[in-house]
């Protein structure tokens, strides 16, 4: 079954992106992206974004819209990297590169260090820390690079790298998102 959901803010404001349903593919809400969004209104324009773990590729597609130079989302679903292939095509999206793979093998490769980090992964997995833990030691993050990170609002969020620091956290139902920033 198609889904859909519409862009929220900047170039592409109000179009909508298409996406297939997917085991653990849950779309970050509107809400929350508006949120997120403010947060890192002044770190989007000209950074590089990773959007792992993309989904349905609404912050990566929210990331661009709003002026980031590069967007790689990763994802290791073939049906979720159609859908995203299909959507940046229709956008005409050339800043958005698609890798299809898994996350650890993706971050096992050459590093790119990254402005903003998007890590989202499906909850019931529970590789939230585990990833950061990943970008941080493997060389994928800039100075000072953001990362949003997602998770179960029941879950704790333990494991996470030493010098990160909290700059913004919320809960909205089922879903903590947390704003960190490196030290």
């Amino acid at each position: 079954m198609q889904n859909k959901l519409r862009i929220i803010g900047g170039e592409w404001r109000s179009r909508q992106i298409l996406f297939d349903d997917a085991d653990g593919l849950r779309p970050t809400p509107a809400r929350v992206r508006e949120t997120l969004f403010n947060w890192l209104h002044y770190d989007i324009i000209g950074s590089r974004c990773l959007d792992l773990y993309a989904g349905s590729g609404a912050l990566g597609f929210e990331a661009a819209s709003r002026g980031a130079k590069a967007v790689v989302q990763v994802d290791q679903n073939p049906t979720v990297c159609r859908c995203l292939k299909a959507n940046a095509d229709k956008l005409a999206a050339t800043q958005i590169k698609i890798v299809q793979s898994d996350a650890f093998r993706y971050l096992s490769g050459n590093a790119e260090p990254f402005d903003v980090a998007f890590i989202d992964p499906p909850f019931a997995l529970d590789l939230a820390a585990q990833s950061c833990q990943w970008l941080e030691d493997k060389g994928w993050l800039s100075p000072q690079a953001k990362i949003y990170v997602e998770s179960a609002s029941h879950a704790p969020l333990a494991g996470l790298p030493e010098n990160w620091r909290l700059l913004k956290d919320k809960v909205a139902g089922d879903v903590a998102y947390r704003l960190f920033g490196r030290e």
